[in-house]
C-alpha cells in the first residue's frame, strides 16, 4: 500500500489523501485549500492523479476544508462512490451548494473560470451514500468503518483494513467534552495513524472558564451598549452557540440584549442538526425530550432574507450578531466588520480557528486596519478570544488520544497533518516521545510505502 499527501500536508486545509492498495485507489477527503491568496490559488491546479481512476471517496466530515473540491473532481471525470456517515451526507447537500455560489462570486471577481458548474455538483451529489458509525463496509477486498470523531454532527474517524494493514485517519478530532456530541471514539487498533494537527502546539482554556468569560464579554456589551460581532463557522460553532446562550436565557444570565443570527447557511444547517438529534450526547438528548427547543430561544432572531439582515443595523445597540463566515472570509459577517469594527465600544470574539493569511487571523492578531470590500476600515474595537469553542482537539487531547489509539504498542507510524507547519512538526514530535511511536509531519505531494 502507498499513502501520498495530496493536501492538508502542513496545511490546515485542503485535505486529500490518496491510499493505493494495489486493489483500489482511495481518497480520503478532497477539501478546499482557505487562507491566504497563494492557497486559493491551489484549488485550480489540476489534480496529482487521475480522478478517472479513483475507485471510492471516503469523507471524514462536511467542512468545506475537506469536501470542497468534490465537485471539481467529478467534473474531471471521478464517477466512484462516496462514502460518509448519514448526517454528513445531509449536511454535504446544504454546504455544498453554499459553498459553490460562494466561489463562483469569488472567480467572477477575480476573472477566474467556475472551479466547477452546478452539472458537477448534480452529478456528484447521487454519488454520496450515507453509513451509521459502527457499520462495516466490505468494498471489494478492502473493510470500511467509519466512527465518531465528535468534531461536529456525523464527524468521523475512517478506519481502513487493506492488504493486510490498518490503517486509521482521525479526520479533525473534536474538543471534548462538547455540549452536544459524543467524545471521539478510539479504533480497536491500527498500524498507521494520520491525526491531524490544527492545535498541536498548544491548549484551550478549561470548558467551565468560558461560560464565565462569555457572559462578562456579554455584560460588558450591554454597559457599553456595544456591538458583540461573533464571527461563527455555520456548522457546529453555531450550534454550540446557540445552545449556551439558550441555557443562559434559562437560567436568567442574559434577558435584555437581542441576538441575530445572521447566516442563511448557518439556520438551514441547523434545521439538519435538529433531524438528526440521534447524533447528539445523553445531555443534549434528555433536555429535547423535554421539550426544550435547545437552538432557540426568545430573543433570539434569526434573518435569512437580506431585507431581515438589513434591519439589524436598526436594531440599537447593546446587541449579539452571530455571522459567517467563521474567519471572515466570505459572507454576511463582513458586512457588520466594516461597519463596526471603527467603533471602540464594539467588540469582536472568536470562538474558532482562524486561519493563517484569513481576514480574521489579521483582525485576531492586532492588525491596526483591514481593507473590507474595497475600503479600508480602521481597527478600534476590542478583540476577545475564546478557544475552548473551537471545535478541534488542542495539543493534550490529541497526544492522549494518540496513546489510547497505541494500547498496545502496535504503531508503526504516525503522519501528522492538517496543522500549521511548527503546530504539524510540534506535535510530531510530542507524539514520538510520549507515545512511543514513530511520527512525522509530511510535505505536501509526499508518499510513503506502508
Amino acid at each position: 500500500m502507498k499513502l501520498t499527501f495530496y493536501g492538508g500536508a502542513r496545511w490546515v486545509t485542503g485535505a486529500n489523501y490518496l491510499l493505493d492498495t494495489g486493489a483500489a485507489k482511495i481518497l480520503i477527503d478532497c477539501g478546499l485549500f482557505q487562507g491566504r491568496k497563494y492557497a486559493e490559488d491551489l484549488n485550480y491546479q489540476p489534480f496529482q492523479y487521475h480522478p478517472a481512476e479513483i475507485d471510492l471517496v471516503l469523507i471524514t466530515h462536511s467542512h468545506i476544508d475537506h469536501i470542497g473540491r468534490l465537485p471539481k473532481l467529478y467534473k474531471e471525470d471521478f464517477r466512484g462512490r462516496v462514502y460518509t456517515t448519514t448526517a454528513t451526507r445531509d449536511l454535504m447537500a446544504v454546504a455544498l451548494p453554499d459553498n459553490m455560489r460562494r466561489i463562483q462570486e469569488e472567480a467572477e471577481q477575480d476573472g477566474h473560470p467556475a472551479l466547477f458548474e452546478e452539472s458537477d455538483l448534480a452529478g456528484l451529489l447521487p454519488l454520496i451514500e450515507g453509513v451509521e458509525y459502527g457499520q462495516i463496509l466490505d468494498l471489494g477486498g478492502v473493510k470500511v468503518v467509519f466512527r465518531d470523531a465528535g468534531h461536529i454532527l456525523g464527524s468521523a474517524i475512517i478506519e481502513i483494513v487493506a492488504a493486510g494493514q490498518r490503517i486509521a485517519f482521525s479526520g479533525d478530532l473534536g474538543n471534548f467534552p462538547n455540549l452536544l456530541l459524543n467524545p471521539p471514539a478510539v479504533p480497536e487498533a491500527a498500524d498507521y495513524l494520520v491525526v491531524e494537527s490544527a492545535y498541536g502546539d498548544r491548549t484551550h482554556e478549561a470548558r467551565e472558564e468560558r461560560q464565565i468569560k462569555l457572559t462578562e464579554i456579554i455584560a460588558e456589551t450591554i454597559k457599553r451598549r456595544g456591538v458583540l460581532l461573533i464571527p461563527s463557522f455555520a456548522m457546529e460553532r453555531t450550534q454550540e452557540l446557540l445552545f449556551e446562550l439558550n441555557e443562559f436565557f434559562n437560567q436568567k444570565k442574559i434577558f435584555n440584549i437581542p441576538v441575530f443570527l445572521d447566516s442563511p447557511l448557518a439556520i438551514n444547517l441547523t434545521a439538519v442538526y435538529k433531524k438528526h438529534s440521534g447524533y447528539f450526547n445523553e445531555r443534549a438528548m434528555h433536555l429535547i425530550q423535554s421539550g426544550d427547543d435547545i437552538f432557540n430561544f426568545p430573543i433570539l432572531k434569526m434573518t435569512p432574507t437580506v431585507e431581515e439582515s438589513k434591519v439589524i443595523n436598526d436594531t440599537p445597540a447593546p446587541k449579539i450578531i452571530i455571522a459567517g463566515s467563521g474567519m471572515s472570509h466570505g459572507g454576511r459577517i463582513l458586512h457588520h466588520e466594516q461597519r463596526y469594527l471603527s467603533d471602540p465600544n464594539t467588540t469582536i470574539l472568536f470562538v474558532g480557528y482562524q486561519v493563517d493569511g484569513s481576514l480574521g487571523r489579521h483582525i485576531q492578531r492586532g492588525d491596526k486596519e483591514v481593507t473590507i470590500f474595497g475600503q479600508r476600515v480602521p481597527i478600534n474595537c476590542r478583540i476577545e478570544n475564546i478557544t475552548s469553542y473551537s471545535g478541534h482537539a488542542d495539543q493534550l487531547q490529541l497526544v492522549s488520544w494518540a496513546k489510547h489509539v497505541n494500547i498496545g504498542n502496535q504503531l508503526k507510524r504516525v503522519f501528522v497533518v492538517q496543522g500549521e507547519a511548527a503546530a504539524a512538526r510540534t506535535l510530531a514530535n510530542l507524539i514520538s516521545e510520549q507515545v512511543g511511536a514513530d511520527a512525522i509531519a509530511p510535505e505536501e505531494n509526499e508518499g510513503f510505502e506502508l
